[in-house]
């Protein structure tokens, strides 16, 4: 399965808790597209939140973030790590 960073813009302020239950409702729905959120980091400041996951494609991971309430602006498979 393939990996993917998605980023969302707009979110100045996010608290970890904020954070936190975003992420939840990603994981409580993730199966029904075959995701698997693995983490997720923000910057309050700039209001910068990135998310990391596998899935089957890019669509999977725009669907879960739409239905969880919070669309992702740009999403990126990541085939190549160090």
């Amino acid at each position: 399965m393939a990996e993917f960073m998605d980023v969302h813009r707009g979110m100045q302020g996010i608290t970890p808790d904020a954070l936190m239950e975003a992420h939840q409702a990603d994981l409580d729905i993730q199966d029904e597209e075959g995701v698997n959120f693995k983490h997720a980091w923000a910057d309050p400041e700039t209001g910068v939140v990135f998310c990391l996951s596998e899935a089957p494609n890019a669509e999977a991971v725009k669907k879960i973030h739409e239905r969880a309430g919070h669309p992702a602006d740009e999403v990126y498979e990541v085939p190549v790590q160090a």
